[in-house]
């Protein structure tokens, strides 16, 4: 019988590159490991590994249990994680995946007070992900995830938070920002900042420029909103953000938020969940709070 102890072997062998390591990881002896291997092998009838000198190289049907190991063990330990919260009498931890950069201000504001309201829930932001937020959310790597482009998904709920406009955002001095608003011929001259994300997920890549086929002169990334705004202040390029954010910091940079086409670009953020985890308390409180947050602090501004 195929068991949850199995993939782990495959999974830490598959992390430590050798027998030996991952029998160090998972408290065995080599020998013992060895055995495991051998009677897993015998059961399933085919190899998982293939020996390359000192190294291990996994088999079709190896790979194929390393998929499976990566999908189920992260839910077995959420699992076994959420028993002991419950069998302690403590509420757990909220893990949020943020697939929205310029939101972490916002998100912020929800935190504040949700911690406040809830004092025995932990708050853990991850932003970056391996495999992407849709795939954390369905590894039970994140409880919820923070996106401006929600995917249909059967296990997965997705709860509209608050509405916005991106818009360019350049410097006062800037001749674009006299501008009504901005067409993409107009930015062929121009260096956009953006964060570190595929071109293919930002929207002023495809609502707005690759449509038109114009590209900018040139493209620059910057991780920290602070960074990028000081660089827009200071005339070394333009960047696309939320209005909201884009006018919080008109307030007390010289910069000014400038509509993207004659329409403007409009969006919406999302908060996405498991389906399954609805119920639980401290996670719908969550998205309540989010909620009222975003129709009070976030909206977009005419």
């Amino acid at each position: 019988m195929l068991e949850r102890n199995h993939l782990r072997v495959v999974r830490e062998v598959e992390r430590q590159g050798s027998l030996t390591a991952a029998a160090d990881v998972l408290n065995l002896t080599q020998s013992a490991l060895s055995h495991t291997v051998k009677k897993l092998e015998q059961y399933l009838g085919t190899e998982i590994w293939t020996r390359e000198g000192r190294s291990l190289r996994l088999t079709q049907a190896g790979q194929y249990l390393l998929g499976l190991a990566n999908r189920m063990l992260p839910q077995f330990e959420q699992a076994e994680l959420r028993m002991k919260q419950y069998a302690q009498g403590e509420r757990g931890t909220l893990r949020i995946g943020m697939e929205c950069h310029p939101c972490y201000q916002w998100l912020l504001r929800v935190v504040s007070p949700y911690l406040k309201d809830w004092p025995d829930v932990d708050v853990d932001v991850k932003q970056r992900f391996q495999f992407g937020g849709i795939g954390a959310l369905f590894g039970f790597d994140i409880d919820v995830l923070v996106t401006p482009d929600p995917l249909k998904k059967d296990g997965l709920r997705f709860v509209p938070v608050f509405d916005y406009e991106q818009v360019l955002v350049v410097a006062d001095g800037h001749p674009l920002a006299s501008a009504a608003y901005i067409t993409p011929e107009q930015l062929t001259s121009e260096v956009l900042i953006t964060y570190p994300v595929e071109t293919d997920r930002l929207d002023i890549y495809t609502q707005f420029l690759s449509p038109a086929n114009v590209m900018p002169r040139r493209h620059k990334t910057i991780e920290t909103t602070d960074i990028m705004m000081q660089m827009v202040a200071s005339d070394r390029g333009v960047a696309a953000l939320p209005r909201w954010l884009a006018e919080e910091y008109a307030d007390r940079m010289p910069i000014t938020p400038v509509k993207l086409g004659k329409k403007g670009i409009a969006k919406k953020i999302y908060l996405g969940v498991r389906e399954s985890d609805r119920e639980i308390e401290y996670l719908a409180a969550f998205l309540t709070l989010a909620r009222s947050i975003g129709g009070t602090r976030a909206r977009v501004r005419t």
